[in-house]
This record gives structure tokens, sequence and C-alpha cells, in this order.
């Protein structure tokens, strides 16, 4: 992905986990990069196509071409952008880092955060 080429991150404000990783490359990113709060503007995640449940369940990013990533894709995508995570996101290019990686994040990190998220939703 070329770096003039904008990237809006998707992700839910109201994980905490989420909230503070995001604040984190929010502080290095550059002005190509945009942040979207799925869980405070609804309607601006459901104008990417991220509507419903979905854009809870995982990180998304979406390109200036309108392409939508998840998981670890989108990860890649944002870390590609950030001068202190480019090498991790040129080691996702090799497969069994990415598929790990992936591995890792569906089956572990990505349930966890949602079930702690629904979780939070039942409470209020």
């Amino acid at each position: 992905m070329a770096s003039h080429d904008s990237l809006t991150v998707c992700y839910n404000g109201a994980c905490p986990v989420c909230r503070a990783e995001i604040a984190h490359y929010r502080h290095q990113a550059g002005a190509d990069v945009q942040f979207l709060d799925v869980a405070a503007d609804p309607a601006g995640a459901a104008r990417l196509g991220l509507g419903d449940d979905v854009r809870f369940r995982r990180m998304h990013a979406v390109d200036s071409a309108g392409r939508i990533t998840a998981g670890i894709d989108a990860f890649s995508a944002v870390w590609s952008r950030l001068p202190r995570y480019r090498w991790l996101a040129r080691l996702m290019a090799y497969p069994v880092a990415r598929q790990t990686a992936a591995w890792l994040y569906e089956r572990l990190a990505a349930p966890l955060l949602y079930r702690l998220h629904r979780r939070r939703q039942r409470r209020r």
C-alpha cells in the first residue's frame, strides 16, 4: 500500500484495550491515517460498509479505494504506516508469521475482546 493513500482504521472505542492500542497508534500516525470509533459513530461505520455487529468483532481498515481489510491484514496496513512498526508489517509478509499472528488474533484475542464487549453491553 502506498504511503500517499489514506487509511481509515475502524476500532471499537467502547473496548478499553482497543482504545488504548489505538491511542498509541494515533500518537505515531501521520495525516494519511484516520481513526473511526465505530461505537461512537455507527453511521460512519455503516457508510464504510461495517454495519451491525460486524464492526465490533475485529479491527478493520478501509483504504482510499474503499477496500476493507480486517484482523491481521488491518493491523499490517496500520503498522506499515507507523515508523516504529514497519518491521512488524514486513514480518507479516512471511506466511508462517502471518498465519501464526492471524490464528492468535482470530482464535484468541478477537473472540475474547468481543465477549468482553458483549458483557459490557449487557451490563448497561
